[in-house]
């Protein structure tokens, strides 16, 4: 038997100033897409957008549904429409944030298990790594080069 660990590099900034200027501005489009969330039942708004190679940016927010499993994640609405409304165009980064009414949200907020497995295919398809930024409504910006770092052992198409 032999004991591994797996070591996830990110690096994580004290404020959006300290960004660099396209990401601070992905992540404002983030926050701004979180108050437009469809979420009547959580109340937990999620605002993502995608920074794409040709300069692009789409924007997407989670949308709920009575019947909880018909509702769809805001990054999976801003993968799939950039995918759709940009074919073939790689995609360059991921801002993610967060935002209640009813409690502050201030330290980053991750991706759920289902749209990390997309932006592995994401970052397969634009051959290239995906970088992805992680913000609650306020706080610290954790920034990831790389879906393999928030997802690690991942599922690719060479296992189909």
């Amino acid at each position: 038997m032999k004991k591994e660990r797996f070591i996830c590099p990110y690096t994580v900034y004290d404020h959006l100033e300290e960004l660099d200027p396209s990401d601070g501005e992905l992540l404002r489009h983030a926050h701004e897409a979180a108050r437009n969330a469809y979420a009547p039942y959580s109340k937990f708004n999620v605002g993502a957008a995608v920074r794409l190679a040709n300069g692009a940016v789409v924007l997407g927010n989670n949308i709920e549904n009575a019947a909880y499993p018909s509702g769809l994640c805001a990054e999976r609405v801003a993968m799939f429409a950039a995918m759709a409304q940009y074919p073939g165009v790689p995609f360059e980064a991921l801002a993610v944030t967060a935002w209640s009414a009813t409690k502050a949200i201030d330290e980053p907020v991750a991706p759920c298990g289902a749209c990390r497995q997309v932006m592995v295919e994401v970052e397969q398809v634009s051959k290239k790594p995906l970088r992805v930024l992680c913000q609650g409504d306020t706080g610290p910006v954790m920034v990831f080069d790389g879906v393999e770092s928030l997802m690690p052992f991942i599922f690719l198409d060479k296992f189909l």
